[in-house]
């Protein structure tokens, strides 16, 4: 029995979808050939779901707790922001854009065929509009397709709107059969696009949602069989691919206006490939693919205010069964924008943690994933992420990944790790080198007391300037610098020869150069190394070697 668009069937599609993702999640990172043949637009349109699909979970919980009931405006807006701000890859990018579209209609409509075939046109067409590039012979092609069947099934507007998404999912399907004859990099390979074979996945489970029918039909990978040879046989070594192509995948959130991100958009085009910026009203998850990933976090910097940046290395393919692997790699959780720069620069992969949202165990497992290494350092750089990495270091391991967990608290301890990280060396060595770094340097950070409370050092009042040594309050102030000054003399007074200061965003540069002429000046034979960091809330970490 068909059921109404709702908030309800919001829900059910959420469900359904990500259902359908996890049985086709594999076959579709198996066809991965375009834009980058990485394998892993299956998981990234997964995961990309499962984000909407909290967010569609929290807005139901937060409106029972206020004794209402979730209209569709707010199931499909949570549906959108949560794709939005957990989008993966370019195919989870997209997708976003896509639920984004659908939200600009659907926030305002009655849930009718007739809406529901206008919002999939501009889901559609929105689409266009975030990628700097469009080629036909993908996901966009598949979109149209699908727009173009439910506008003419919601013509008669009588037509209700599980008829519409069933139509839409028939147009859909029927384009993505055709893809390979558009875009030459599937013909050869003879496979569809694995970005247009998860949408017709996602609209399937719309049309079940709406139709109160749930089907489990695989989508169709190739015409003539339903399962590709080995991923790696549609992989650059098969010339599917081109391995010449940018080094690093870089996305991250950004939070700035709209004029600030048209000039991102040109800068970003200018760096490299695979641009699709999407969002709106202040929030944006920008994709690209460059061979500088430095560069393109500096001008997110300069854009507004980047965070989530995840910075993936793409490996190219060696063998028809795998894509390349490096001997070793290393991936560290970071507080902020400048500090994913300095681990690039490094040659690690930064996952980089917000305020108050912590990575999860399974975004740390993709990071490890994507570092396509056979050995992996996890630098968790945070006390409160001891049990979360370790959860991550597990998980990899049972997949063949030898993995240590370097015991870093702070990230000035992470770089200490960096600093000493050889390669060449046996892994063992490695571990032993890092883990020796990072214990040999004391940690302190400056925060600002939100509340009166008692520390260790007394009593602070709101606004008071705390600085931690190694995690615990030793002293309390009212102004940053003379604050900081104390916490570095303290610290100093127990020998040192190295002092790293990380300015917090929205530092002045002044602070690290009065610091460290105070250090010149103070403690003789002491260097200082000055970063800027960009986290938020914390102004200043301070590492003592």
């Amino acid at each position: 029995m068909p059921h109404p668009l709702d908030a309800a069937t919001v829900r059910s599609w959420c469900g359904l979808a990500l259902e359908a993702l996890g049985r086709e999640r594999e076959r579709i990172d198996a066809i991965n050939v375009y834009p980058v043949a990485d394998g892993d637009t299956g998981t990234n349109l997964y995961l990309t779901l499962e984000s909407a699909a909290r967010a569609v979970e929290a807005a139901f919980d937060g409106q029972a707790s206020a004794g209402t009931a979730p209209r569709l405006a707010d199931a499909i807006g949570a549906m959108a922001h949560g794709a939005l701000i957990g989008a993966r890859g370019n195919s989870g990018t997209i997708l976003a854009q896509l639920l984004r579209g659908m939200t600009e209609v659907l926030a305002a409509a009655d849930g009718s065929g007739e809406a529901l075939g206008r919002a999939l046109r501009r889901a559609a067409a929105s689409t266009y509009e975030a990628v700097a590039h469009p080629v036909e012979g993908t996901v966009l092609t598949v979109a149209t397709a699908a727009a173009d069947a439910a506008t003419r099934r919601a013509a008669d507007r009588a037509t209700g709107a599980a008829e519409v998404a069933r139509a839409a999912h028939e147009g859909a399907a029927a384009a993505l059969r055709a893809t390979p004859g558009q875009l030459a990099v599937l013909g050869r390979a003879g496979v569809v696009d694995a970005g247009g074979c998860g949408l017709v996945a996602v609209l399937g489970a719309l049309a079940d949602a709406l139709c109160g029918e749930v089907s489990a039909t695989p989508v169709a990978v190739r015409a003539d069989a339903p399962l590709p040879r080995a991923a790696g046989c549609v992989r650059a070594a098969d010339g599917c691919g081109d391995p010449d192509g940018p080094a690093f995948e870089v996305i991250y959130l950004l939070e700035a206006g709209d004029a600030e991100v048209a000039r991102l958009r040109g800068r970003l085009d200018g760096l490299g490939d695979s641009l699709v910026v999407v969002g709106g009203d202040g929030l944006w998850n920008v994709h690209v693919h460059v061979d500088d990933a430095g560069a393109a976090v500096e001008a997110g910097i300069e854009a507004g205010r980047p965070y989530r940046i995840r910075i993936t290395h793409f490996g190219r393919a060696t063998r028809a069964e795998e894509p390349a692997m490096t001997a070793r790699a290393v991936v560290a959780v970071v507080p902020g924008a400048g500090l994913a720069g300095l681990c690039v620069q490094a040659g690690a992969t930064p996952v980089t943690a917000r305020p108050g949202e912590p990575p999860a165990s399974g975004e740390l497992v993709q990071a490890i994933r994507q570092a396509h290494a056979r050995e992996v350092m996890l630098l968790p750089n945070d006390p409160e992420l001891r049990h979360t990495a370790a959860a991550a270091a597990e998980q990899a391991r049972t997949e063949g990944v030898r993995v240590a967990l370097i015991p870093t608290r702070s990230a000035v301890q992470g770089i200490a790790a960096l600093a000493v990280h050889e390669a060449e060396r046996s892994f063992d060595e490695d571990v032993v080198a890092m883990t020796a770094a990072a214990g040999a340097t004391r940690y302190a950070e400056l925060a600002v007391a939100e509340r009166q409370s008692w520390t260790m050092a007394g009593v602070c009042q709101a606004g008071d300037i705390l600085g931690l040594i190694d995690g615990d309050v030793a002293v309390i102030g009212t102004d940053l610098v003379r604050t900081a000054t104390t916490v570095l003399d303290r610290m100093l007074s127990a020998g040192g020869e190295m002092v790293t200061l990380v300015l917090g965003a929205g530092v002045p540069g002044a602070l690290g150069e009065r610091l460290e002429r105070h250090v010149r000046e103070r403690h003789l034979a002491v260097d200082t190394v000055v970063y800027d960091g960009g986290q938020q809330v914390v102004p200043l970490l301070i590492g003592v070697e």
